[in-house]
This record gives structure tokens, sequence and C-alpha cells, in this order.
């Protein structure tokens, strides 16, 4: 079993994982499966992924004839990474280069068009969205990722649930393709996770500038989430002639609204108040 072959490996070079990393490598085969299922990945591809670890997942990129990027934090998983990796970096068809570094900070490069594909550490899991899709030079095509259940159910909500659901409806489609037992990774952490796919626009539904405003706005909203937007949106100089001019009921809580209105209500707030 995958497992058993995973705790052996890391027993016999004297590896222990750290969970401050958030090391909890998949060992479940069949999440592994649908993982690349829903990634859609095929020969000669170009794929990014967060947090390789030993390489469990990056294997399975690999076998699948993907030219792989891989960014780790944990010097130690290095020459880890292509001695459990193996043969696999023998075949023609693909290619891995593994940076050692912060993926939040690291100089990242990979010719477009490429996905992301990979197990993240969910500690990082908001900056590191926000690095993906509003920071490096290419946006994606797609990100297929195993996070906190939590999370995911937040970013496929159809209403803003948080300004992780604003950014990514912002730039792409989410999708909820299963969720992930603990029991299937090692060690099991202390919440269930999720696989998401996101599936990005050729473009965003706004330019960067914009959409980091947008963002600015919903963080300001979302502080009083409990309040409604008459006395969050409505305390900006503007704010209620905006929410007036857009239609958008000031009575109405910022957990209820969407993607489509937050787009609205940015346009008609006098950006120099703010």
């Amino acid at each position: 079993m995958l497992a058993d072959d995973v705790r052996d490996f890391l027993h016999r070079h004297k590896v222990w994982l750290t969970k401050d990393l958030g090391q909890h490598f998949l060992t479940d085969d069949a999440v592994l499966g649908e993982i690349l299922q829903a990634a859609k990945v095929k020969p000669g591809d170009n794929v990014l992924e967060i947090g390789p670890g030993i390489g469990i997942l990056t294997r399975e990129l690999l076998r699948a004839g993907a030219n792989v990027t891989a960014v780790e934090l944990d010097e130690r998983m290095l020459p880890l990474l292509k001695e459990f990796i193996g043969q696999e970096l023998t075949a023609d068809r693909c290619s891995l280069i593994a940076v050692q570094g912060n993926a939040l900070h690291t100089p990242i490069s990979i010719p477009p068009p490429y996905s992301v594909v990979a197990n993240i550490p969910y500690a990082i899991t908001s900056p590191l969205l926000r690095r993906l899709l509003l920071e490096l030079p290419d946006l994606p095509t797609s990100l297929t990722l195993l996070i906190q259940r939590e999370v995911a159910e937040t970013i496929c909500a159809k209403t803003t649930e948080g300004i992780l659901t604003a950014l990514v409806g912002l730039c792409g489609k989410p999708t909820l393709i299963r969720h992930v037992p603990s029991v299937a990774f090692l060690p099991p952490p202390a919440v269930e996770s999720s696989v998401l796919h996101i599936e990005c626009f050729k473009e965003p539904l706004a330019d960067r500038d914009t959409i980091k405003r947008i963002l600015k706005l919903v963080k300001h909203a979302m502080s009083g989430r409990r309040k409604m937007l008459r006395n969050t949106v409505g305390s900006l100089p503007d704010g209620m002639k905006a929410l007036e001019e857009t239609g958008i009921d000031p009575e109405r809580r910022p957990q209820t609204m969407h993607v489509e209105e937050w787009m609205k209500l940015e346009r008609n707030i006098d950006r120099d108040a703010r």
C-alpha cells in the first residue's frame, strides 16, 4: 500500500514530518487519481506544484507526462524527492524542476500555459491563492488543490462567504470535486479536506488593480460581517450614495452579495476616499 511505502521511506531516511509546515502527505491512491482526473493533465503540460514533499503527487504528474516545476520550503525534501520519484525522471516525455523556497515569496518561472496541481499547506491557502491569481506574470489555466474542507466550501459559495469567494469568483469558476477524510493523510490532519478545482477565465472579470480594490472593499464590508451594508460600506465618504446608485439595499448584509454586485459597487465608490 502507498501509505506503508511512504511510512517505510520516511523511516528509512529518518525523516519526521513537521506539522508547523503543514506536512500531511496524501497516501490514498483513489484521491490521487481523482486529482489527476480533475486537473486533466496531459503529456507535455506545464504544471506548478506547491509543497511536493517527497513527491507522492509529483510522481503521478510525471507519469501523466507533465513538465513539473515544484516549489518546496523544507530543504530536507529535495534529495528525497528525486529518490522517491526514481525512474520517472528518466522518461523523455516529462521533466522536473525542483526549487527550494517559500512559495509566497520565491520567484517562480514557468512557461505559459500552465496549471497548478498541489496538496498545499493549509495555513497559507489565502495568501497563496492571492499570489497565484494576482501576482504571477501569467494566470494559470486552472488550479486543482487539496485544501481544508471549510475553505473549499467558502470558495464555492454562491454569495460572498469571504474574501476568497470574491477573489476566485473574479478569476475563475470553482468546483468542489470531493471531500477527503483525515485518514487519507500521513499524519492525519485535525481537519477534513477537499479537492477543489478552479477553471480560470481566459481573462479575469476585472484587471488586477481593480480586483485588489474590490477585495479591499469586501474586506472592509466583511469586517462588520453581522452588520448591514449601511454600517460598513455606508461608513465610507460616498458609500450610501454608491449603494443607492447601484440599487443595492443598504439593509443587506455583506455575505449576501454576489461578485457582480461588488464590481458595480466598486465602480461607484470614490477611490480617493478609501
